[in-house]
């Protein structure tokens, strides 16, 4: 069991980091991102992770995944991978979209630390911060996922499973607040937002299975999952982020969501801030992750 109000708290101070203290992380303003990079490095580095800058270019500027490591035992001999973007969009500080997921991830890798000095284990994490998942690089080659995706592939890197966070931080309560894409809303999908979701496509969709029944050891946040066909194609909303990187190269991959604009009404908007959030949900998330991994 993770340490609840400790998560909170350190999620809360992520937050107010990344949306208040540095605001908005776009192309637009490639000081916040560097600010944001150099925020994201400095909790791996305090836990003692080996942790590197992917540089790459885009346009005439450069810009950088941020790469950090836990290895649980010796030899670890299963690998998985939990990332998220960490830009916005232009005009927004992206509290839900993608702070949120940043300080979940921070918060999951500061509760697995203790877990390094335990036997048992043959795991090795890989944290990833994505550069430029927003627009205007969204869907090319300059998306920080589809570099590092990339790089895996041509080296031959071994990934059991990604898992990418994708707005993790709003909840809302009231019959109907829930939308789903066509033909989601006929399937019988809860109405309330109060759930995280998880999307597999068909070749992750054992992945998926092995992380919602992991999730359901969690009652104190509900797991809704789906399996999509032809890596997303017949749904393209569910491609928009950047497990479908990883998708693209044939590795197992999931979305870990909140479901975006189908829930949050502040989606891409200057009122996506952190007030808006829901961090004892967050909190939760942290729980069931740390549970996958401690499972493994």
């Amino acid at each position: 069991m993770v340490d609840k109000q400790n998560v909170i708290t350190g999620l809360h101070d992520h937050l107010t980091m990344l949306t208040r203290t540095i605001g908005e992380r776009s192309v637009k303003r490639p000081d916040h991102l560097e600010k944001a990079v150099a925020y994201i490095q400095a909790p791996f580095n305090a836990l003692g992770m080996p942790v590197h800058r992917q540089f790459y270019r885009y346009r005439d500027m450069e810009v950088s995944n941020v790469v950090a490591r836990l290895e649980l035992g010796d030899k670890p001999t299963v690998h998985f991978v939990l990332g998220a973007h960490y830009d916005s969009v232009v005009g927004t500080v992206g509290a839900d979209d993608n702070a949120s997921a940043i300080a979940v991830m921070l918060e999951t890798a500061r509760t697995l630390q203790g877990l390094v000095n335990l036997d048992g284990y043959n795991l090795a994490i890989t944290f990833v911060a994505f550069a430029l998942e927003e627009s205007p690089a969204h869907g090319t080659r300059y998306m920080g996922s589809r570099v590092f995706a990339s790089e895996a592939r041509r080296k031959a890197i071994q990934i059991d499973g990604m898992i990418c966070l994708e707005m993790v931080g709003y909840t809302c309560r009231e019959p109907g607040c829930q939308r789903y894409p066509f033909p989601l809303q006929f399937l019988g999908y809860p109405k309330t937002g109060d759930f995280i979701g998880i999307v597999g496509n068909m070749h992750s969709a054992a992945f998926t299975r092995k992380l919602r029944r992991s999730f359901e050891n969690n009652p104190n946040l509900p797991v809704v999952a789906l399996t999509v066909p032809l890596n997303g194609w017949p749904m393209p909303n569910v491609r928009l982020s950047d497990h479908a990187s990883f998708w693209n190269h044939g590795y197992r991959a999931v979305m870990v969501t909140d479901t975006a604009f189908y829930r949050n009404p502040h989606y891409h908007l200057p009122s996506d801030t952190m007030q808006t959030l829901d961090f004892d949900f967050m909190a939760e998330l942290v729980e069931s992750l740390a549970g996958f991994f401690r499972a493994n």
